[in-house]
């Protein structure tokens, strides 16, 4: 059976015919079971949406609740409002609405209603997702896009939020306030790595994962990345490392690990300037973009969390996305 998707105002109440307590007990004890299984079936795709960096800027907050009918199998979603959002139209205002999407599914959309000229729209919206035991649920991640309205345009995008469901609670009725992150306006790309620390051996493993947008710098419109790594101490260079080049890719899977020699007592002081570049046969390889990976003053604060959380949890491999600089 096809899933069902279904929206409704606020006044339309939830579908009756809630569980039996003996009901909701067993399937609690169903979604505990799950729990585990769900969240590793979904690392893969989490890592796939979810940017953990800090927002380059304000773009302003969405306010939505959740509520899961275990007896019906069905999430229930309810948009309640956004909070100074931009203003995208020469009035100084915004017209904007919420399209609401169950990743990987791009297909099935569903959108609020448009409130017009505000920056702090009240929605109290909801919508229903028919079909979804909490196993499938549990692998689909939900995606909060706020356009703003134009009627004779585009709709501009304002911000965005994803939220991985197995990450949710849904013995209770949780209620969010999320900060939209903005629209990607860097093309250089972003990168997946991976930093594993272990104290035993003096050992520090860097994977590169793969790398997803990157920006073209041929007329083709195409790259021709890899990936160079420099292990640093301060300001000097100790130990450089490559990747193979991948032709005429923006979107190439590095799989590629490697190992560095780092005293505990050194861990702290030293970093990684990871640059993905585009290897030219005639002139010089261009910088598409790099990041530094470092415990003090690392390129942003998703690059200093990913290193403080290795030191954290030894010997632990910590999995994150981190947007390319551009220098």
């Amino acid at each position: 059976m096809k899933n069902k998707l279904r929206s409704a105002s606020s006044q339309i109440k939830s579908p009756a015919g809630s569980s039996s307590g003996g009901d909701d007990s067993r399937a609690v004890a169903a979604l505990n079971k799950d729990k585990d299984n769900a969240t590793n079936r979904s690392v893969s795709m989490v890592d796939m949406y979810i940017d953990n960096s800090e927002p380059s800027e304000n773009v302003g907050q969405i306010h939505f609740s959740l509520e899961y009918d275990f007896q019906n199998t069905t999430l229930i979603l309810k948009v309640i409002q956004g909070k100074e959002l931009p203003a995208k139209d020469l009035s100084g205002t915004s017209d904007p609405y919420v399209r609401v999407t169950l990743l990987p599914d791009k297909k099935h959309r569903l959108e609020t209603k448009i409130k017009r000229r505000t920056l702090n729209p009240r929605w109290n919206e909801t919508f229903y997702f028919e079909g979804f035991p909490i196993q499938k649920l549990q692998s689909r991640i939900l995606h909060l896009h706020v356009f703003d309205y134009d009627r004779f345009s585009r709709d501009d995008s304002i911000g965005e939020v994803f939220l991985p469901l197995c990450q949710v609670d849904f013995t209770g009725k949780p209620s969010f306030w999320k900060a939209l992150k903005p629209p990607l306006k860097d093309k250089c790309g972003e990168l997946l790595c991976s930093l594993c620390y272990h104290p035993s051996n003096s050992i520090l493993t860097l994977t590169l994962v793969k790398a997803r947008n990157l920006k073209a710098k041929d007329i083709n419109g195409k790259s021709d990345p890899y990936t160079k790594v420099w292990l640093q101490f301060g300001d000097k260079r100790i130990e450089k490392r490559k990747t193979p080049i991948f032709k005429c890719n923006l979107n190439p899977h590095f799989n590629e690990s490697f190992s560095f020699n780092v005293p505990w007592e050194k861990i702290r002081e030293c970093s990684l300037d990871v640059m993905v570049m585009d290897f030219d046969n005639i002139g010089r390889n261009e910088l598409i973009g790099r990041i530094l990976l470092a415990g003090k003053n690392g390129s942003g604060a998703s690059e200093t969390k990913h290193w403080q959380d290795m030191i954290s949890k030894p010997r632990q491999t910590i999995v994150q996305w981190h947007r390319l600089k551009p220098e």
